[in-house]
């Protein structure tokens, strides 16, 4: 696909610097010289201009906040100016008043803001503004919400249970009781757009907003192959048996731990039976109520999330740009 790289949290081409990684005087060094910069997270929440909300804050590595009120550096890449950057996860801090009830809806709106931090910068939910973001920053923020997220969600060891540390700048840990070496992992999904002649297969899952829907996606499972994954997807969830299928884009998905898999496939039936247990609903779109969809004149259905691989592989297929 010619414009795969064009997805949310994909080329910007940041270099990963993965040889610095185990090296503690080289990182010392950028510290010291300030020639680093640190990117704060609070419950995975990238710290963002207010406002618009549409860049990274990155504060001075040996930032006060930083150094006192965060966990461990991770060292995400570095800059074409040679400028380091590293993400840290704010601990600990309650903002006064907080109302976290809106935290697990679909679309987190709230934002807080650190009286210790520059008054113009805010946390904000990632899904919510990840269209705003230029590429560098989006594959920024993506990476290190999914990398302090794999350090909270995975501290003992999978051997032993014993208490494991971090190490290589983020990018492993360690076991010291059983020396157990483990490393951040990223879950497979597929992710399908599946035609047949001008239509597209579109589903939705339960607790959605009223009126969406999007591409049927899920896991891929053990011993199996993307192609294999999205037919049995596909049939599990809406009764559609699928013949060719091809590789389209992939997007990195750190909600928490995924890397999606775009692919089109062909259906080889029309009748649509749903797993009520899977999904709440799925239909069959031709492409010019697609098209209204996404020009918002649509009286019912609403378009997928923008910045997700759903919502640039159907615009790519509206504009007949898929290959």
């Amino acid at each position: 696909m010619k414009h795969a790289e064009q997805v949310t949290f994909g080329g910007s081409a940041l270099n990963r610097a993965a040889e610095l990684r185990g090296d503690k005087g080289a990182i010392s060094a950028a510290v010291a010289e300030g020639s680093a910069k640190t990117l704060l997270l609070w419950r995975g929440k990238p710290l963002v201009r207010a406002g618009a909300l549409d860049a990274l804050v990155r504060l001075a590595a040996d930032h006060p906040l930083a150094e006192t009120e965060a966990g461990p550096m991770v060292l995400l890449g570095q800059e074409e100016d040679d400028t380091r950057i590293f993400a840290r996860e704010l601990l600990d801090w309650v903002p006064q008043g907080l109302d976290a009830s809106g935290f697990d809806s679909f679309v987190d709106q709230s934002e807080q803001q650190h009286p210790g931090l520059p008054e113009d910068s805010v946390f904000a939910e990632l899904r919510r503004i990840m269209a705003r973001l230029s590429p560098r920053d989006a594959e920024l923020a993506a990476t290190a919400k999914a990398v302090l997220g794999w350090h909270q969600s995975h501290r003992f060891c999978a051997r032993c249970g014993a208490e494991s540390e971090m190490a290589m700048s983020g990018w492993q840990r360690s076991c010291p009781a059983c020396g157990g070496q483990h490393f951040p992992r990223t879950d497979p999904v597929v992710i399908m757009l599946i035609t047949r002649g001008n239509s597209v297969l579109m589903g939705r899952s339960h607790g959605w907003p009223e009126g969406m829907y999007s591409l049927l996606a899920g896991f891929v499972e053990p011993g199996e192959t993307l192609e294999a994954a999205v037919r049995r997807e596909v049939v599990e969830e809406a009764g559609i048996n699928v013949g060719q299928v091809d590789y389209l884009a992939s997007q990195p998905w750190a909600f928490p731990s995924s890397l999606m898999f775009g692919c089109r496939g062909e259906a080889l039936n029309e009748e649509i039976q749903i797993d009520p247990e899977e999904i709440d609903d799925a239909m069959w779109v031709r492409r010019e109520e697609m098209m209204a969809v996404y020009t918002g004149l649509h009286p019912r259905m609403k378009p997928s999330r923008e910045g997700s691989i759903a919502h640039f592989l159907l615009r790519n297929w509206l504009a007949d740009t898929l290959d």
